[in-house]
C-alpha cells in the first residue's frame, strides 16, 4: 500500500493520517483537504513511519488509526504524546469500535480524543479542530460511556488525588468536561465567561496532574464523580 508524499510550507491546521488501509488513509484525506482551514501534509500505512513522519514534519494534529502492524497506534501515540515526551503531539486516535480497549489504551498512552470511522466529515474536522486548540472532542453519547465502562473495572492503580481540594465551580466543570463539553458550551451552561472556564480547567489540570482534557475526564470516571 503506498504513502502520500509529504508535504511542506502549507497553512491551517497540519495534519498526519496513519492507517493501513489506503481507501480509508484516501477517504480522511480528502474529507481533510476539502476544509479550508486544514491541510493532510502526510500519511502513513503503519506505527513505525507514522513516528518518524510526526518527529520530522511536527503537524498540529496525528490521526492514528489503533490497529496497524508493528508498531500500532497505542504505541505510536505512547512515543509522540506519552507522559515521557517533553514536548507531546496532539493525538487523535480512530477506531471502528465504540466500546474497545485499545481505544482506552490509547487515551492513557497520552491521546488527546479519539473518533469513529463513521463519524462524518464534519466531526472528523471538529475533532481536529478540537484537538489543534488543546480541547478533546469527547462525544457524549460513546466517550462517557466508554469511560464509564473501564472506570467500573477499577484503574490499575488507586487514581491520584488532588494536590488541592477541588473547588465546588472546579467540581461543576470536572463534571462537564468528563461529559464532554467544550469550554464554550461550559461557558454557557454556566452563565461565566469563556476566560473564566479556560481558568478553571487550568487549574483542575494542575491539581489532578492532568496533561489534558482527557486525562481529566478518565479522572472523574475512576474517582467515580462522574457515570455514565
Amino acid at each position: 500500500m503506498s504513502e502520500r508524499s509529504e508535504r511542506v510550507g502549507g497553512h491551517g491546521v497540519r495534519v498526519l493520517i496513519a492507517d493501513d488501509q489506503e481507501i480509508v488513509r484516501t477517504g480522511l484525506s480528502m474529507i481533510l483537504d476539502a476544509q479550508p482551514d486544514i491541510e493532510v501534509v502526510a500519511t502513513a500505512a503503519d506505527g513505525r513511519r507514522a513516528v518518524e513522519l510526526a518527529r520530522r514534519l511536527r503537524p498540529d494534529v496525528c490521526l492514528f488509526d489503533i490497529r496497524m502492524p508493528g508498531t500500532d497506534g497505542i504505541e505510536a501515540t505512547r512515543s509522540l504524546a506519552g507522559p515521557d515526551v517533553a514536548d507531546p503531539l496532539a493525538v487523535v486516535v480512530i477506531t471502528t469500535f465504540d466500546l474497545d480497549e485499545y481505544v482506552y489504551a490509547a487515551l492513557r498512552a497520552g491521546a488527546r480524543g479519539f473518533l469513529l470511522k463513521n463519524a462524518g466529515a464534519d466531526m472528523l474536522a471538529q475533532a481536529v479542530h478540537a484537538a489543534a486548540g488543546g480541547e478533546a472532542l469527547i462525544a457524549p453519547s460513546v466517550t462517557a460511556r466508554l469511560l464509564g465502562a473501564f472506570a467500573r473495572t477499577g484503574p490499575a492503580s488507586s487514581p491520584a488525588q488532588p494536590i488541592e481540594a477541588l473547588t465546588y465551580r472546579e467540581e461543576q466543570i470536572l463534571a462537564a468536561v468528563a461529559r464532554g463539553r467544550t469550554n464554550v458550551e461550559i461557558s454557557a451552561e454556566l452563565h461565566i465567561s469563556l476566560s473564566t472556564v479556560k481558568t478553571h480547567v487550568a487549574s483542575l489540570m494542575a491539581k489532578l496532574g492532568a496533561r489534558n482534557r482527557v486525562e481529566i475526564a478518565i479522572w472523574a470516571y475512576e474517582t467515580g464523580r462522574v457515570r455514565s
